[in-house]
């Protein structure tokens, strides 16, 4: 998928801050890493302007929303296009680093 149709479908919105920007601010972000076998399709990228993408870094898109609570709530309200399987995962992952937390 290109950018310009990724970004035209999430309405030009990073789906983790949920600020809309001009094309030039955003960047597409991988659900499942490619280094981790995810690929371009449009069930496994998102919309993410640069300060978000940044932040991130290369943490696990998991990591990054346990350690950012709004941005986990905007994720989960605005990739409205990710595959199921990729939330499910994601979900679970958080829970797995959730619950690891607890115990410590």
């Amino acid at each position: 998928m290109k950018r310009e149709d990724v970004f035209a479908r999430d309405g030009y919105r990073c789906v983790y801050c949920g600020e809309q920007f001009p094309a030039e601010g955003l960047t597409v972000d991988h659900v499942q890493p490619r280094v981790r076998g995810g690929d371009n399709s449009g069930g496994n990228v998102v919309t993410a302007c640069g300060g978000c993408n940044a932040l991130k870094g290369h943490r696990r898109l998991s990591e990054f929303l346990t350690a950012e609570p709004q941005a986990r709530v905007n994720f989960f309200r605005l990739a409205r296009f990710v595959w199921p399987r990729h939330l499910r995962s994601v979900e679970e992952e958080i829970a797995a680093r959730e619950a690891g937390r607890g115990k410590r």
